[in-house]
């Protein structure tokens, strides 16, 4: 029987640059072994500034984006591959920076009549000189991923997290803060465009941080979500609406939080690239709907294959299987 991919050649970019490198050299090597699996013929790429020149002697059929973070999710690097027009997975140029830079992506999202929380840019030094808003809020760069240099900061606090500016600090001169908002952590993912499932995450720490996004053991993961009726469908309607607004193209995964008290519903961002390793969410969101691992990654690249080159329209030519499964 022929393997789906078979005969297709496909890039897989992993690693990168950005601080979330680690996370991504284990999406990418999830993928690449399923492409393996798949039949396609698979280069993994380590995407280093010479990324250019190492997909030009190359020449993929289409590159499966696995990067994470700064430079591969933010439109750069979709930037580069549009440029040697590449076929390549997940958003393009333009969403991938409005999503990415999350003041402005709040604002396209609020214009859309999604629900986002308040808050707003502010200089990391003022931020830590005196509360700007009144406890509890949130601290977080504008354009990092993977609740990386993030703090909470809680009622009764004496002053703001001293850490953002530090020397180590390296996530720009701007920090976005926002009301915390209290209860239930949420994910919703959305494949062609329609909501996958809500899944409740809840950390071992009590914040959904690095270590209990990546680590084993970090969050337990309830899917679905144990929600009133109109939260579960609200929550995949406005993941839905988030994508479309950003103009998002293949699998996304939105980020929301629940205050079951107040009933208040909120979108705090939404991922392009979302993680591919053994505890993502995405993943366990496909196949709790039926959708293995490796049918999963089919379709993202079958997607991709199908849309043509630099992001554009359809190829006459696609592998088999094409379609949401």
């Amino acid at each position: 029987m022929t393997k789906p991919l078979s005969g297709h050649h496909v890039a897989v970019l992993l690693g990168g640059l950005s601080s979330e490198r680690e996370v991504s050299l284990v999406s990418g090597r999830e993928c690449a072994d399923a492409l393996e699996r798949l039949g396609a013929r698979v280069s993994r790429v380590d995407a280093g500034r010479d990324l250019a020149q190492v997909l030009s002697q190359l020449q993929p059929d289409v590159c499966f984006n696995a990067l994470h973070g700064e430079w591969g999710e933010d439109g750069c690097v979709q930037g580069v591959l549009e440029t040697l027009n590449l076929r390549y997975t997940h958003s393009g140029v333009l969403a991938s920076a409005l999503a990415m830079d999350k003041a402005k992506s709040k604002a396209v999202l609020a214009a859309a009549g999604v629900t986002v929380p308040g808050g707003g840019l502010f200089n990391r030094f003022e931020a830590a000189r005196d509360h700007v808003m009144a406890p509890p809020y949130v601290v977080k760069p504008n354009a990092e991923g993977s609740s990386v240099g993030v703090f909470l900061v809680f009622e009764g606090a004496n002053s703001p997290p001293q850490d953002i500016v530090a020397p180590a600090w390296t996530f720009g001169e701007e920090v976005m803060i926002e009301p915390y908002i209290r209860g239930k952590e949420l994910a919703c993912g959305v494949m062609d465009g329609k909501g996958m499932t809500v899944t409740e995450i809840i950390p071992r720490t009590g914040f959904y941080d690095y270590e209990a996004k990546y680590g084993e053991g970090g969050s337990t993961h309830v899917v679905p979500a144990d929600l009133p009726p109109h939260v579960f469908e609200n929550a995949l309607r406005m993941s839905e609406l988030a994508h479309a607004a950003l103009g998002c193209r293949g699998v996304t995964r939105s980020d929301l939080r629940y205050d079951d008290i107040n009933d208040i519903l909120v979108l705090l961002e939404v991922n392009t690239q979302p993680g591919m390793t053994p505890t993502s969410l995405i993943p366990e969101q496909a196949a709790k709907q039926g959708v293995d691992f490796d049918r999963l990654v089919q379709w993202i690249t079958e997607d991709a294959y199908a849309r043509g080159v630099a992001g554009g329209t359809a190829s006459s030519g696609e592998p088999s299987g094409q379609g949401a499964p």
